[in-house]
């Protein structure tokens, strides 16, 4: 899994990732959409850059992931963390993008199921992002259901998240993941994340209150043994952080009118609904975003040394 192999669909590890692996240090992986998709140049990269930094500062190595001319990074150096903040032809790819990816030499940023099954396949068991897919509204008339809830079902890594998107269908996602198997424990709360809210107000069946908690979880659930699931870890934005709850709800409502005066229908859902939240909430959404996933890499980080120091 070297930069030298001989296999072109092997991850390629960087240099900082590769070290900490081979040494039983920790690595926490960091998915790239949020930085080719999900935030305006130039403040992407910063952000890029302070999220890997937020991993470093815990003794841990990140793990960006992206795809880069048709070979898929675990870690990424400057000079390619700048170009997939930067170039405007980098792609989004999910899982089932990666092959065509590979073999056509593209290069794209990676969402969740893509960073969650690449990470997991180089050996990286710790993954942090802002808020997973799951199962969107109004499923019984299109069935639509995001890519990361299956890809879940199959890759044995440990997902720190802010709960799913508030724009899904949040009870039919948490039945879905127990449907797949996904275990799902709410870190120091109750309740379900919503993402850009503390709260989605839908309770998890299990809470943890420290990384220790969560290590003796995900050491238990590989001594079971048994077909290899994620774990998610709920993980709340802080409540003076969120976006506020009322402004929210009339945000959506609106934003859900919209889509369907404008017959706005299958993957360009989510993103008219993410930008509609932006424009009407004059970018607070975006910021109890950022509050999301700055607190997930730093819980996650904290896991994965964690998961690495002695018993």
């Amino acid at each position: 899994m070297s930069q030298n192999s001989p296999d072109p669909y092997e991850p390629v590890l960087s240099a900082e990732v590769r070290a900490a692996l081979g040494a039983g240090r920790p690595v926490v992986a960091l998915e790239s959409t949020i930085i080719a998709h999900g935030l305006p140049r130039p403040r992407n990269l910063s952000v890029a850059l302070e999220l890997e930094g937020l991993v470093r500062s815990a003794g841990a190595a990140p793990a960006t992931v992206a795809v880069l001319d048709g070979r898929a990074h675990v870690g990424l150096g400057a000079e390619q963390l700048e170009r997939v903040a930067a170039d405007p032809s980098v792609r989004k790819l999910g899982h089932r993008d990666l092959a065509p990816a590979l073999a056509t030499g593209a290069s794209g940023a990676t969402t969740v199921s893509a960073t969650a099954f690449l990470a997991a396949r180089a050996g990286v068991g710790v993954f942090a992002t802002g808020g997973l897919g799951g199962v969107h509204r109004e499923w019984a008339v299109d069935q639509d259901e995001s890519a990361d809830l299956r890809l879940l079902a199959r890759t044995g890594i440990t997902v720190v998240c802010a709960g799913v998107k508030s724009i899904l269908d949040v009870p039919a996602t948490l039945q879905r993941l127990e449907t797949l198997g996904v275990g799902v424990l709410g870190y120091g709360t109750g309740l379900f994340p919503g993402f850009y809210l503390s709260s989605s107000g839908e309770p998890v069946d299990w809470t943890v209150h420290s990384p220790e908690e969560v290590v003796e979880v995900i050491r238990a659930k590989a001594a079971l043994g048994g077909p290899p699931t994620a774990l998610i870890v709920a993980n709340p934005v802080p409540e003076d952080e969120q976006l506020d709850p009322r402004l929210h709800d009339r945000v959506l409502a609106e934003a859900l009118d919209a889509c369907r005066e404008r017959a706005v229908a299958g993957q360009a859902v989510t993103p008219f609904l993410l930008d509609q939240l932006m424009r009407r909430t004059d970018g607070a959404s975006l910021e109890a975003n950022l509050a999301a996933v700055r607190g997930n890499v730093a819980l996650a980080s904290r896991i994965a040394v964690a998961a690495v120091e002695p018993r």
